[in-house]
């Protein structure tokens, strides 16, 4: 069992106990709630103009921003009820506890899927644009791989570049036509489930909560430093596990192994590292527990590896993506060629992220007492 590093702002004179936890879970209820009404008064289950007409909003239920702010606002809400009921599940009447989680986990990936497909096309659009050489990107400059060190062209890489030009305007607007199927298909079932009986359930449990926590008879008195701490504990343990070795090295050859694969199903390499991201939402959410939402000090370190592990699975998603797409029947060479381009570039994004998180979280161990 890998050693717990103690958080530099626990306080141990200042016990917390189930009553904290109480007040968490009605400050989120209380969220969800005015979400939800916020949701329904900008119309947000009468549907909406596609994604791609409301650029700027980032995708969501509903036709305007401040619907897909509540949307959002949503899925918060219920990611940290859910979260809380895993870490602090012995506090809690059991039965609640175990309906509640699958009900709220599926409201939240319902809700996030539409955005999700948003973003991955953008991501992929902008990759194809850059590695194209179709525009040049803030802050980095993109050199024509045609143009030799003497500047003279090489003729060959002259073709390559050509290939990837003219295949790049094809592999994005048939990403654009898949993604943007599926984004649509996502708005339609996250606005079904919105008007479904089983949403019904789930938040008129939600209005129970906001109200009356169900906690266990002891729960009122309980410390809860030792759940927090075990939540910590699993994440030191699954970052152990971790092959941190090789994602410390610029050049992971292992991770493409199976990049040409026709095997449809996930990289074999990324579960672990979506798991360690899973796990430290858990731990940041139970940090809130502890100390108090908007009050509880932000771990710059914890923060960084977060948003890096974010990063590593939006880019092994979209390395999915392209490679689904280059399993298009009957596509052209060059379309196929970009395709497999895209994919190696997102691969590297993947790559890059890990090296990240792994430089972080060493410097964020290496301060811990």
């Amino acid at each position: 069992m890998a050693q717990r590093h103690p958080d530099p702002t626990d306080t141990p004179a200042m016990t917390v106990t189930g009553d904290a936890l109480a007040g968490y879970l009605r400050a989120q209820a209380t969220e969800f709630l005015r979400a939800l009404r916020l949701h329904r008064e900008t119309g947000g289950q009468s549907g909406g103009a596609p994604a791609r007409a409301r650029a700027g909003t980032g995708g969501g239920v509903g036709g305007t921003e401040e619907s897909v702010d509540a949307a959002r606002a949503l899925r918060r809400s219920a990611r940290r009820i859910s979260g809380s009921l895993h870490t602090f599940r012995p506090l809690l009447d059991p039965d609640w506890s175990e309906e509640m989680r699958p009900e709220l986990a599926w409201l939240s990936g319902t809700l996030g899927l539409e955005h999700a497909y948003e973003a991955r096309l953008e991501r992929l659009l902008l990759a194809l644009q850059r590695l194209s050489g179709a525009s040049v990107f803030p802050g980095r400059t993109v050199t024509p791989a045609a143009v030799g060190p003497g500047g003279p062209a090489r003729p060959a890489a002259t073709a390559e570049r050509s290939a990837l030009t003219v295949g790049a305007a094809k592999a994005g607007a048939l990403l654009e036509r898949q993604l943007t199927l599926a984004r649509t298909r996502a708005h339609s079932t996250a606005l079904q489930a919105l008007g479904s009986s089983r949403f019904h359930a789930v938040a008129d449990k939600v209005a129970l909560l906001a109200s009356e926590v169900p906690l266990a008879p002891a729960a009122p008195g309980t410390a809860l430093h030792t759940l927090a701490a075990a939540a910590e504990e699993r994440l030191t343990d699954a970052v152990t596990a971790l092959p941190l070795v090789t994602a410390g090295h610029p050049y992971n050859a292992e991770a493409l192994v199976h990049g040409l694969s026709p095997d449809p199903a996930p990289h074999p390499q990324d579960g672990p590292w979506h798991q360690v991201r899973l796990l430290l939402r858990l731990h940041r959410y139970a940090h809130e527990v502890l100390h108090g939402t908007g009050t509880a000090p932000v771990d710059v370190r914890l923060l960084t590896a977060g948003q890096a592990l974010d990063r590593h699975r939006d880019a092994s998603e979209a390395a999915a993506a392209a490679a689904q797409a280059a399993r298009t029947p009957r596509i052209t060479p060059a379309t196929a060629y970009a395709l497999g381009v895209l994919h190696a570039d997102q691969r590297h994004e993947v790559e890059a992220s890990r090296f990240t998180f792994q430089r972080t979280w060493q410097k964020h161990t290496a301060n811990a007492p």
